[in-house]
């Protein structure tokens, strides 16, 4: 579930230059220091209401021309109901608004399970948010969360679909507070990989933990769905042992798994160094493959699928069906070998069941990492439509 990625490829590039240029001093001191900024006082954060904005800082390079953007600190809940901070982006028309805008809330994919990894602390937020161009043009307000301990001290729970659902929430919330943003209450989610994972659980919790937001549509590219399925279809791939180094260090640190119980002795420094890469820019991915490769393929005791501790986690992170008549969009490649067709036309099936209305869209050839890309341009338009209170369609007659 990693990514990097944005619609064009001499967009693409230039980013990536940018971002190899300036990443070295964010990636040091002023990253840390950023981090720092993020403490709030246990009473503060206690007292807060889901959605306060505590500190407000300039997005940088974030914001397209004719838009404005911060970077916020704003309050969230997480998993375990305990209040925490969370950071993120709020882009939106420079002009002032005319009445509530409509919000969009991206829900980004795998970047990494450690502070740093952020993608707000990035040069340039805007550029990894699939169909920005679209949906600034189309003068919504974008949203986009780190999710829990990316940005700040706490421990990221990576995969874990209340604490990143409510982090969506939250962020929505939270551009309600800014006068200027001019947010209204109707909004839709749309994420890639862990980010369509988000998105999902975004659906399934929306009602009940904000029911004053009035979310029109669900929007995922190459979701993470049935997490066992999806473990035991990567293991012995590439991708498959970043993916499950970065889960058994989120969850060892998250929920106290014991990593000395999965992981060989000998594999726990090499271990440590690949789940602790950020996977946002071309340094990044050389970094993380050089770690890969120091690892040993048989760095595990045990398959973690099959640990009881991480089974029960994955069986209670898989996301379910989302109400009856939510309007879902699905997006997925035929080529992707992290995020499998089969596993996700599974889920597909049980949202049909459940009485969704999904719009599928397969894309022939695609990989994992350009399915939220390829896919962006069909996802705004669908968001469009179902801002604009058009019907939602659905394929559902194909996926039994």
């Amino acid at each position: 579930m990693v990514l990097f990625s944005c619609r064009g490829g001499l967009r693409v590039a230039l980013i990536l230059v940018k971002t190899i240029a300036m990443g070295a001093a964010l990636a040091g001191a002023s990253r840390a220091a950023m981090a720092a900024e993020t403490d709030i006082a246990p009473a503060t954060l206690r007292d807060a209401k889901p959605g306060t904005i505590f500190r407000v800082w300039p997005l940088g390079g974030g914001a397209l021309n004719g838009n404005k953007g911060y970077r916020v600190l704003y309050r969230s809940t997480d998993y375990n109901d305990a209040p925490v901070a969370v950071t993120g982006a709020i882009i939106f028309p420079a002009t002032p608004a005319t009445k509530p805008r409509d919000v969009v809330a991206w829900a980004h994919p795998t970047t990494g399970v450690v502070s740093r990894c952020a993608p707000t602390l990035i040069p340039d937020l805007a550029g990894t948010i699939m169909g920005i161009d679209g949906l600034t043009d189309a003068g919504y307000v974008v949203v986009a969360t780190d999710y829990v301990g990316l940005g700040t001290k706490d421990h990221h729970p990576y995969l874990v679909g209340a604490s990143a659902a409510r982090s969506v929430l939250d962020s929505v919330r939270a551009a309600q507070q800014l006068k200027d943003v001019g947010a209204g209450h109707r909004f839709a989610v749309w994420g890639h990989s862990q980010g369509g994972h988000a998105a999902l659980f975004t659906g399934i919790d929306a009602a009940r933990y904000a029911p004053e937001l009035k979310l029109v549509g669900v929007a995922a590219a190459a979701p993470a769905t049935n997490l066992i399925a999806l473990f035991k279809a990567d293991r012995d791939t590439s991708s498959g042992r970043s993916l499950t180094a970065m889960t058994v260090l989120s969850w060892s640190r998250v929920f106290g798994v014991p990593m000395q119980e999965i992981v060989k002795e000998p594999s726990i420094r090499h271990f440590e160094a690949l789940a602790s890469d950020c996977i946002e820019t071309i340094r990044d991915f050389g970094k993380e493959s050089h770690d890969e490769k120091a690892l040993e393929r048989s760095f595990l005791k045990v398959d973690p699928v099959s640990f009881g501790p991480v089974t029960k986690i994955m069986e209670q992170n898989t996301p379910g069906a989302l109400p009856a008549g939510t309007p879902v969009f699905i997006a997925q490649g035929t080529a992707d070998d992290l995020v499998r067709p089969a596993i996700t036309k599974a889920y597909v099936s049980m949202l049909c069941r459940g009485g969704a209305r999904v719009k599928v869209r397969m894309m022939q050839g695609v990989g994992h990492m350009w399915a939220g890309r390829d896919s962006a341009d069909a996802a705004v338009q669908w968001l469009g439509e179902r801002f604009r209170g058009s019907a939602a369609p659905s394929d559902c007659s194909a996926f039994p």
